[in-house]
């Protein structure tokens, strides 16, 4: 939790972000990801000053659980003084006590972005989905979080000007704007609405774009003059050295000795091999994803 402390902004962690969208897909299955295509609703997680402390936490832990489809989840909700915004004790259940930091009882509104983050973990923990590494871990919780329509109050707690700053989770506030850009052009959904902080929305904006540049990328037919001029270089020396780094595809023979190109499928990651033909049609076998490639 950055708390008028600087905030980290970019996307140095978009790998591992990339990586865990993969892993959600792999994990849950598209039809499952399919069954988070409405986000939590502002009105359900709404926490006005004059609620009861803990009676309105408890209630807004209860709408997680709800959302994430953990019904014999029971999240038991306490304060303390700590450094982190939360922290959640992960057991076999079904009772889960999760502390949030003092600060949450003078800003309340957040409480909801702090249990979308804490009572993912216990989604994961569920699903025995984990990464190597406590902080490819927490990122790997935003992203679920985000992905699967609870994250965009992550994003809405974080606001910063001149005097103050604040921001929850491990992503960088483009980071959450670029995993809810990938939900958004999955499901049809914007949560742009929803935003009561002018600086969420103007990262959500950054994230989109760099969420369209993922569709743009040799050798989708949508890719641009000068990614289509590197690609036919590369293709005429493959499958020699390989591309120059930064591209997205790389080229392998085959045992006919025919051409291919891998690459990351725009929606999941997940890596897509096709013969180098051409105009293909390709569908991410994990996603659905149905690609229009020049290849």
């Amino acid at each position: 939790m950055a708390d008028d402390g600087p905030v980290e902004h970019g996307y140095p962690h978009l790998d591992t972000v990339r990586d865990a969208i993969t892993a959600l897909y792999k994990r849950l299955s598209y039809d499952t990801v399919q069954t988070f295509a409405t986000s939590v609703a502002p009105v359900d997680v709404a926490f006005a000053d004059t609620d009861d402390l803990h009676l309105g936490a408890q209630r807004v832990a209860r709408e997680m659980v709800r959302h994430y489809r953990l019904p014999d989840a029971r999240p038991i909700i306490s304060f303390r003084e700590m450094t982190h915004a939360a922290n959640v004790e992960l057991t076999a259940g079904p009772e889960y006590f999760i502390e949030l930091n003092d600060r949450f009882r003078t800003h309340r509104r957040d409480i909801g972005a702090a249990l979308a983050h804490e009572v993912m973990h216990v989604y994961l923990h569920r699903l025995d989905l984990s990464f190597p590494g406590t902080r490819e871990n927490e990122i790997l919780t935003d992203t679920a979080a985000t992905y699967l329509g609870a994250g965009w109050l992550l994003l809405d707690a974080y606001r910063e000007d001149s005097a103050s700053s604040q921001k929850l989770g491990y992503l960088t506030p483009e980071e959450f704007g670029y995993v809810l850009a990938k939900r958004a052009l999955v499901f049809g959904e914007d949560p742009s609405v929803w935003f009561t902080s002018p600086q969420a929305y103007t990262a959500y904006v950054k994230g989109m774009a760099q969420a369209r540049r993922d569709e743009q990328q040799p050798p989708l037919t949508a890719a641009g003059w000068a990614g289509r001029r590197r690609y036919a270089h590369d293709r005429r020396h493959a499958p020699g050295p390989a591309p120059q780094s930064g591209v997205p595809y790389a080229f392998s023979g085959d045992r006919g000795g025919s051409l291919r190109v891998s690459f990351p499928c725009p929606t999941c990651h997940q890596r897509i091999r096709v013969p180098v033909r051409g105009r293909v049609r390709a569908r991410c076998s994990l996603c659905r994803t149905v690609l229009e490639c020049d290849t």
